[in-house]
């Protein structure tokens, strides 16, 4: 056994270890009657189990049910603040809502801290410190446009952003007006080019995958590219991320690797629910492969089996993501995601299982549009 499997072996169970011990922190948070919120100490009466008593590491959150995801539907969204919050200003993020009732979460800090964890994971030689940044991305009642802002302010800059409402994408895609959708987005890449072109000294930015794609190419059409404009750092997300994609992007759209083009682009995984899982250095000697690292212990991803979402698949197997948020904000146990992916072995920044290869869950793939991510 060599010396680096050892601190690796050393590295994952300390990792482990603090897990355990903060979701027995959480779970202690969320179900004492003067710091809990109102829905979880209202689900406890129901419970076969005391989770005061009866959770005391990760594991132990198997004796939780299925998480359904309607209960994020509708109000009184209050009752997902934790009476500790109370009095607190307050964010309420969406997530879906084509159709019906979206989901929602209310937050008071954690999107702060979220993407304050996420800065120090960024290379300041392509991030610079009080920079400017583009964020070009969905705005509206969505988590990212606030978190991005907050993201470029915390490392001292200034955030620009343009309007876009991907509930508007998606009815165009499902009405087949695509006509409508390729004018759409074309007003969406004018406000981009409208800001990166007015004088902002804009370094970084915030870009979905096609939309990033668009505006590489209609820069091009215009006789430019980011590389003349200044921008040297992105940090994109969404279901699009795959090795192909990446490829094109860093070779074709951006000009080659950052030592060669001078753009650094990272891909991340997150939602409303889990914050932002970072990457693991994409290169081409691994053939541009995605692997993402949940933030533990706020947020753990797991690969769990298709038909046992209590079994954890092997490395290398495939199976569906299962998500669990620890946060004094927000408890979810078990989580069921709309992706699938295969599991990955910890490594020495990030010594916990990760997940490679994101994509649409099979079963739901078919009704899954992806509008501008």
């Amino acid at each position: 056994m060599t010396a680096t499997t050892v601190d690796l072996t050393s590295l994952v169970k300390a990792a482990q270890d603090q897990l355990d011990q903060h979701t027995y922190e959480m779970v202690q948070w969320h179900f004492h009657p003067s710091t809990g919120c109102p829905f979880w100490l209202e689900k406890k009466r129901e419970l076969k189990f005391d989770p005061l008593k009866e959770v005391n590491s990760f594991a132990d959150l198997d004796k939780f049910p299925a998480f359904e995801d309607e209960w994020l539907r509708g109000g009184p969204v209050e009752r997902w603040r934790p009476k500790a919050y109370e009095g607190k200003p307050t964010y309420v993020f969406e997530t879906g809502g084509t159709t019906g009732i979206p989901k929602s979460r209310v937050v008071v800090e954690d999107h702060w801290i979220d993407y304050e964890l996420f800065s120090d994971t960024l290379p300041d030689q392509y991030f610079p410190r009080n920079a400017n940044w583009l964020m070009l991305g969905p705005s509206g009642p969505r988590r990212l446009r606030l978190a991005v802002e907050h993201l470029c302010q915390h490392r001292g800059g200034i955030c620009f952003c343009i309007d876009l409402d991907p509930r508007w994408v998606i009815k165009l895609i499902k009405k087949g007006w695509m006509e409508h959708l390729e004018a759409y987005k074309a007003h969406c890449i004018d406000q981009a080019i409208t800001i990166l072109t007015a004088g902002h000294s804009i370094k970084c930015m915030f870009a979905t995958p096609k939309l990033l794609d668009s505006l590489c190419l209609e820069l091009e059409n215009r006789g430019t590219s980011l590389r003349e404009l200044g921008v040297t750092g992105i940090f994109s997300g969404g279901t699009e991320f795959t090795p192909q994609w990446t490829r094109y992007c860093v070779e074709e759209l951006l000009g080659g690797p950052p030592e060669v083009s001078g753009i650094y682009m990272t891909p991340t995984y997150g939602n409303t629910l889990m914050g932002l899982a970072c990457s693991k250095p994409v290169s081409a000697a691994e053939k541009y492969k995605i692997s993402y690292y949940a933030p533990q212990p706020r947020a753990v991803a797991q690969v769990v089996d298709f038909q046992d979402y209590s079994r954890v698949v092997g490395y290398g197997e495939t199976g569906r993501v299962k998500l669990t948020t620890l946060t004094k904000e927000f408890f979810v146990p078990g989580f069921m995601e709309r992706d699938e992916g295969e599991r990955e072995m910890p490594f020495e920044k990030y010594p916990w299982d990760g997940v490679s290869g994101v994509r649409p869950f099979h079963e739901l793939a078919a009704a899954t549009t992806v509008g501008v991510y």
